[in-house]
C-alpha cells in the first residue's frame, strides 16, 4: 500500500464514523491477511469525530452486544483476556501501567488539571517490556484542551471496523468523558489514526447487513 491511500473521514457521531470507514473497506478495500487470515484493508485512515457520544444511537442499534460488552469488560476488568492469548486488558494498561501500581488516566486528569494548556498529557498502552506476543491495537491516547474541551488524539496500529471498531470507538470515548468530567469541562473531539482500517472476510456479511439498516444522521 502507498502513502495515497491515506482518507480522513468526518463525522458528527462515533455511529456515522464507524459505518463511513466500513463502508469504504467494502467498496474499495484491498485483500490483504491479518494473522494469516483474509480482510479488505485501508491503509492510514483518520476518524474525526465531533460529537464522540459514548451512548451512540446507530451503534446501540446495529452493534452485536456480545463484542460491546465484551470490549467493555476489556476497558475496565483488570483480569487478563483470555481470547488474547491471556494478554493484558486495556483496564491494567491504563490503570496498572506495567504491573507497576501507575495509573495513567490519574496522570492525564492531574497533569491537565496543573497546565490546561499542556500539550504532552499523553499515554500508551504498549508495554514493551510485557508485550512479547500481543501488540494492542489502540497504542496511544494523547488529551488536550486546544480551545475550552478536552479532545482526544488515539493512534492505533490497526482496528478491525467490522467485529470490533465500534467497540473500540465506545470505549474511546467514554475514557474522553471521564476525563472531561474529572476537568469539569466538556468532551470535544475525537481523533483516530488507523494504520490498517479492515473488515475480515468472515464479518463482511454482518456489515453489508449494518450498512443497510443505518439511518443517515
Amino acid at each position: 500500500m502507498s502513502f495515497s491511500d491515506a482518507t480522513t473521514f468526518t463525522t458528527r457521531t462515533l455511529g456515522d464514523a464507524w459505518l463511513a470507514v466500513a463502508a469504504r473497506i467494502l467498496d474499495s478495500g484491498r485483500s490483504s491477511l491479518y494473522d494469516a487470515l483474509p480482510i479488505l484493508e485501508i491503509a492510514q485512515a483518520t476518524l474525526e469525530i465531533a460529537e464522540p457520544d459514548p451512548n451512540d444511537e446507530q451503534i446501540a442499534r446495529l452493534a452485536d452486544p456480545e463484542r460491546l460488552e465484551w470490549m467493555r469488560r476489556n476497558f475496565v476488568d483488570p483480569a487478563r483476556v483470555a481470547a488474547l492469548g491471556d494478554a493484558r486488558s486495556y483496564a491494567s494498561r491504563l490503570h496498572d501501567y506495567g504491573a507497576s501500581g501507575r495509573d495513567q488516566l490519574e496522570w492525564v486528569i492531574e497533569r491537565l488539571l496543573a497546565d490546561p494548556s499542556s500539550r504532552s498529557a499523553t499515554i500508551t498502552t504498549f508495554e514493551p517490556l510485557l508485550d512479547t506476543s500481543y501488540i494492542p491495537c489502540v497504542s496511544l491516547l494523547d488529551f488536550w484542551i486546544p480551545h475550552d474541551a478536552v479532545d482526544l488524539v488515539v493512534y492505533a496500529h490497526s482496528i478491525d471496523f467490522g467485529a470490533k471498531g465500534y467497540a473500540n470507538l465506545i470505549q474511546l470515548a467514554e475514557l474522553q468523558w471521564q476525563v472531561a468530567a474529572r476537568l469539569r469541562r466538556e468532551p470535544g473531539h475525537l481523533t483516530v489514526i488507523v494504520k490498517s482500517a479492515h473488515v475480515y472476510d468472515t464479518d463482511a456479511g454482518f456489515m453489508r447487513g449494518a450498512l443497510a439498516q443505518a439511518t443517515p444522521s
